[in-house]
């Protein structure tokens, strides 16, 4: 029996649910293919419609305009990692291993479900590391969160936090740790892979060596 995992994203973001037809289905997926290979800043729906071998009309249908449609892409990642940390966390004798867990799954060291998933969880890992702050780095992110777009990511950061917390109750800033936990794994990527001189690493092996400086930092505060 064939298992494809689904994730709900707020419908806030979309015109037409893009998961309640092949065509939406097609649409995410050429996104995050297209905007994986040219980023964000050169992606227009024009040229995922030739992409897509679809018409810009067709994906109006579903999306507004870009910044829509990537917050619906990232959606769905956060989602995804969120579900992915719970089944981790859970199969954890401590909340130590959970945390040390968690470290390999948003820094992508670990396994995961990407033969249960319609999009290539690697290209949307991509997206993450290189776009995922410029859906809230703008002018109009108060009027943005209002349409609580970012729920997910703050479930997330949430989840962390709690987990934070049974390794140290103490702790006086979970939420701010795990949220810095978040977008560091995020942009040591980044300058890893593209501006080696804003971090220590020597390697190719930029994933190793975000985790091993996440679990140096958590581990040493906490």
């Amino acid at each position: 029996m064939e298992i494809q995992l689904k994730f709900k994203v707020t419908d806030a973001l979309y015109l037409r649910d893009p998961e309640s037809t092949d065509t939406g289905k097609s649409i995410v997926r050429s996104s995050i293919e297209l905007m994986g290979e040219i980023g964000y800043e050169q992606f227009t729906f024009k040229k995922l419609a030739a992409y897509n071998h679809t018409t810009e009309a067709t994906i109006y249908r579903y999306f507004a305009n870009k910044h829509k449609l990537l917050l619906y892409i990232l959606n769905w990642y956060w989602n995804y990692i969120f579900y992915l940390s719970q089944i981790v966390a859970n199969s954890a004798k401590t909340p130590r291993e959970q945390l040390q867990k968690i470290l390999r799954i948003i820094t992508h060291t670990d396994e995961n479900f990407s033969d249960l998933l319609d999009y290539n969880i690697d290209t949307l890992y991509e997206i993450v590391i290189s776009e995922s702050s410029k859906v809230y780095l703008v002018k109009e992110v108060d009027e943005i969160n209002k349409e609580n777009v970012f729920t997910p990511y703050k479930d997330l950061c949430g989840y962390i936090a709690g987990i934070i917390l049974l390794v140290n109750p103490n702790y006086q800033y979970p939420k701010s740790l795990s949220s810095t936990i978040m977008e560091t794994a995020h942009d040591q990527q980044f300058f890893s892979m593209h501006l080696p001189k804003l971090t220590d690493n020597d390697t190719n092996e930029h994933r190793e060596y975000v985790l091993e400086f996440l679990k140096n930092l958590v581990f040493k505060l906490l």
